[in-house]
């Protein structure tokens, strides 16, 4: 039996990148699979059509992530739709990078808004619907510079270290309940942001990596397929980084 048959997984922000990865792996899983991202454009139809061809239920929803009221209609749409919710990846984030000095207020408030209430946005909106299965698996994609920092990030940092703390808190209040929470903090993943690096500051970075190579978005779906079944049934308010040994 796969993995995750049977269930329904909603992901945020995964038209492209390492949510579309954890898409494609919880299908291959079994899993249903609703994702939202600010518009569906041809990536989310293409992602759709990906991942309908692995056999399972799959819909993308256009709804902006950190607003509150689309939160609360697509996830109603989505509990009506697929009939239950059984896995939330809070996936959805941008990048707004610039020196403390020079940041602006509203580099700040968007990355805030887009990366950590988004996850309260969804986790707020999901965690009724888990009480009453008597299950669930949030889980929180957040980043290695989450834990300890990076300069020029103060911003995007401040929101992935939020997204940590929320799934300690929601592993805490609701483990009565049957529901997990955990984080993933991802370390240098090779995706079309990172491509775009100079190849310069791409080996610099690797030299810091144990395993001197970037990660891939499969990495990730990976250690998300984990967290999201049963084999992690006794795993909750954890901070799993998925970075080649860099941050030890």
């Amino acid at each position: 039996m796969k993995l995750l048959e049977g269930k329904t997984a909603l992901i945020t922000g995964a038209a492209r990148g390492i949510g579309k990865a954890i898409a494609l792996k919880f299908a291959a899983e079994g899993a249903n699979i609703a994702f939202t991202d600010l518009v569906i454009d041809e990536n989310g139809q293409a992602t759709e059509a990906e991942i309908a061809a692995l056999g399972v239920k799959v819909k993308g929803y256009a709804s902006n992530a950190a607003d509150f009221a689309q939160t609360e209609a697509v996830v109603a749409q989505v509990k009506e739709e697929f009939g239950s919710i059984d896995i939330l990846v809070n996936n959805a984030g941008i990048t707004k990078d610039g020196l403390m000095l020079r940041m602006t207020e509203a580099q700040w408030d968007a990355v805030i808004a887009v990366n950590l209430k988004s996850a309260f946005n969804f986790i707020h909106a999901c965690v009724p619907i888990m009480m009453r299965q008597r299950g669930g698996s949030i889980i929180n994609m957040a980043s290695v510079v989450g834990v300890h920092g990076n300069a020029g990030q103060a911003n995007y940092a401040a929101s992935k270290a939020g997204l940590i703390a929320l799934a300690k808190s929601v592993a805490q209040e609701m483990g009565p309940k049957g529901i997990r929470a955990n984080a993933i903090a991802p370390g240098f993943i090779e995706t079309a942001m990172t491509a775009a690096l100079p190849d310069t500051v791409r080996e610099e970075w690797k030299k810091k990596i144990p395993l001197r190579r970037g990660g891939q978005v499969e990495d990730i779906a990976n250690v998300a397929t984990f967290l999201a079944s049963d084999l992690s049934s006794y795993v909750s308010g954890q901070v799993i980084q998925v970075d080649g040994g860099m941050n030890m």
